[in-house]
């Protein structure tokens, strides 16, 4: 993936923003002159696959990338025999570029232009739903982490009751990799019709997976 500068944003909250995805999409398109670009937000899927694997042990499991951007996990998942994969993002140009790029490699994997606080699926109809980094981007408003606005807050509740409500009661899960610690996360994951598992991950520095268990 490119590295310019140029397509950080000038303040961190644009990462919250539909408008700094599809810019910087496109920009990178442009740079890479058409090649392939990825960027994956914390662990790839070579250093998670063996928590992956007994969290999913069926391959024929209906997952959901949330906010899939240009990451390689849902590629490198596929390539692990899990094909019933269904990506989304908000931004277009990336779906887009993403469908061309895996249309005849991996033809089974789907990808839709959509916003994770408005699935467009019916209830129950996953297994399973991934979130590496998706939620973050929401968290990046100004304001304080430890009193977050009400917009985050809004923002981040309704991602997670969607995921509720297109999962498969009992037993849908929901895995979100972050390095958000338990604190600034739980206020969100914490439910009564689910069970919420936290693993910490890594040594110098700390990631943190949040596992629930629809009941």
């Amino acid at each position: 993936m490119s590295t310019d500068l140029n397509i950080l944003p000038p303040k961190n909250s644009d990462y919250g923003t539909k408008e700094y995805w599809d810019s910087r999409y496109a920009q990178e398109s442009v740079e890479n002159s058409g090649a392939e670009t990825s960027f994956d937000w914390f662990k790839s899927y070579d250093e998670i696959s063996n928590l992956i694997r007994p969290l999913i042990p069926d391959k024929n499991a209906r997952i959901l990338m949330l906010g899939c951007g240009n990451s390689r996990l849902s590629e490198q998942m596929y390539d692990d025999g899990y094909h019933n994969i269904v990506n989304i993002d908000y931004s277009s140009i990336v779906v887009e570029q993403m469908k061309a790029q895996h249309v005849y490699l991996r033809p089974e994997m789907e990808w839709h232009e959509m916003d994770i606080r408005a699935l467009q699926f019916p209830d129950h109809s996953f297994d399973v739903a991934i979130d590496k980094g998706t939620m973050d981007a929401m968290m990046t408003s100004s304001g304080s982490v430890w009193d977050p606005p009400q917009q985050v807050i809004d923002d981040c509740t309704q991602e997670v009751n969607e995921v509720a409500r297109i999962l498969h009661h009992p037993f849908g899960t929901f895995i979100y990799l972050t390095f958000g610690q338990p604190h600034f996360r739980k206020r969100y994951l914490l439910r009564d019709d689910a069970d919420l598992e936290i693993r910490t991950l890594g040594e110098a520095f700390h990631y943190f997976l949040y596992i629930l268990r629809m009941r």
